[in-house]
């Protein structure tokens, strides 16, 4: 199979110290310094199935260029897999989730087909790295590269984006079909501690969690005209765009532009410019409860306030490793018809297109930052990155109390926690509440780009990859 290589430009990492502070910024270009010298002449190689689409390959594209710029030779291969490598994959993801997924099998037949794709990739994988460089393996559809990596003498590193706090069936059943691959790595990376399973060595367990990147079109700063053109322009709000669509500036400093419109599921126009706005941005997975939204918005905000509710996700040929989004978003399509019309009016659907990766996080940092409240109330959640990057906006933030979310905010500082996801009464209580009392949301929103700011920025980040690969070299 071939191979996708992933061209990553570098950027400097100087362009974070103004928002970090002199100190930390000291800090931080110590620590570039001496990973430089350390990995002079090896690679870091990052292996993962997508290139676009979800929080990993926003955040490796991310890290790999701030890597680049301090000097270190970091590069991003995509392995390749069928539609059936796809469904057990997800499945895996779906039960270290804790959750069922599809009820699927993983048996000898879903073994025997992993390995056949995994062989075919690591064949050419084994091509591009020598002894001593250093491969992060990100996710289950990676995993089982790791033995004949390391019998190839490089060090290897495994690094799970997803995870549960509590053990039960599904996650017993994931880790028994995952565990054969990862005796033979250097490390474990996860999210959070509790997501490391019973049976990972303590010594070779590390916890680093994500970050984003204040400067990337996702996040970086927008004029509040630009955001209503942006959104005018692709037909998330009402009324004419002005004459001339809002300029954006890509990475290299050139300037873009919108091209492209959204695909918006509505009973009428779109929300009015004015209109208090209730958003949640995610991929159409089932664990993301997009569906469990829209019927809390119904059922407890719609009749107690003129807001109206916007759900944004990709177009769903455009995630190549998620094979549950189209069903997915049938089944929020079919939620959506059955609901009144006077609720039905107010909530809105949309799939943002995916052709051109900045263009599309263009439209969500014009969608998040245009919100009133952002949601995230998900099933079960590895880190949620999108949470982290409302915070960065300064966004009031209702969210579930589920997986690294409870490390991102503090119920009453941050956001606003519910306790139980599928508890609909409480999301919308706590939904209204942001929504009538704008001062208290004010308040929420500007402690969470404080703490977005002192945790989760990629110097942070890159400091830890840092240490652990000085540790490993060490242990060897």
């Amino acid at each position: 199979m071939k191979l996708e290589e992933v061209q990553v430009a570098a950027l400097t990492p100087d362009r974070l110290l103004p928002l970090i502070g002199p100190e930390r910024a000291e800090r931080f270009k110590a620590t570039a310094k001496a990973a430089r010298e350390q990995l002079a002449g090896r690679v870091v190689l990052n292996v993962n199935s997508t290139a676009s689409g979800g929080g990993v390959a926003e955040m490796l594209r991310t890290l790999l260029a701030y890597a680049r710029g301090a000097g270190v030779d970091t590069q991003w291969v995509v392995i390749q897999g069928d539609p059936h490598f796809f469904e057990i994959t997800k499945r895996i993801h779906n039960n270290l989730h804790g959750a069922p997924g599809d009820g699927g099998l993983l048996g000898d037949d879903e073994r025997r087909h992993y390995e056949e794709i995994v062989r075919a990739n690591a064949d050419e994988l084994l091509a591009l790295v020598r002894p001593r460089d250093i491969v992060l393996l990100h996710d289950p559809q990676t995993a089982g590269l790791a033995q004949a990596l390391a019998r190839a003498g490089v060090i290897v590193v495994w690094r799970c984006h997803v995870g549960a706090d509590a053990v039960n069936a599904h996650t017993e059943r994931a880790w028994a079909f995952l565990r054969p691959y990862l005796d033979d790595v250097d490390a474990y990376v996860f999210s959070r501690a509790a997501y490391a399973p019973d049976w990972a060595d303590p010594r070779r367990t590390f916890v680093i969690p994500p970050s984003i990147d204040p400067f990337s079109a996702k996040n970086q700063p927008m004029s509040p005209a630009d955001v209503e053109a942006v959104l005018h322009y692709v037909g998330l709000l009402a009324g004419e765009p002005p004459a001339e669509v809002a300029a954006f500036t890509l990475e290299d400093g050139s300037i873009g532009r919108i091209n492209r419109h959204v695909d918006v599921l509505q009973t009428g126009p779109p929300p009015p410019a004015g209109a208090p706005l209730v958003v949640q941005v995610s991929r159409w997975d089932p664990l993301k409860d997009m569906a469990g939204v829209m019927t809390a918005f119904a059922e407890h905000v719609a009749g107690a306030h003129s807001a109206h509710l916007l759900l944004v996700g990709p177009v769903v040929t455009g995630v190549t490793d998620d094979p549950e989004g189209a069903a997915t978003l049938d089944r929020c399509v079919e939620v959506w018809r059955r609901l009144p019309h006077a609720e039905r009016s107010r909530i809105h659907l949309a799939c943002l297109p995916m052709q051109d990766a900045v263009e599309n996080a263009i439209i969500v940092n014009a969608v998040q930052r245009h919100a009133t409240v952002v949601t995230q109330k998900s099933l079960a959640e590895g880190f949620g990155l999108t949470v982290a990057e409302a915070m960065w906006k300064g966004r009031p933030i209702v969210a579930s109390a589920v997986g690294g979310i409870v490390d991102q905010i503090v119920s009453g500082e941050h956001g606003l926690l519910v306790k139980d996801p599928r508890d609909a009464a409480e999301f919308g209580q706590a939904v209204l509440r942001l929504l009538d009392d704008s001062p208290y949301a004010e308040l929420l929103g500007e402690n969470a780009r404080q703490r977005a700011t002192a945790e989760f920025l990629g110097d942070r980040h890159l400091e830890q990859y840092a240490q652990l690969f000085a540790q490993l070299d060490r242990a060897r």
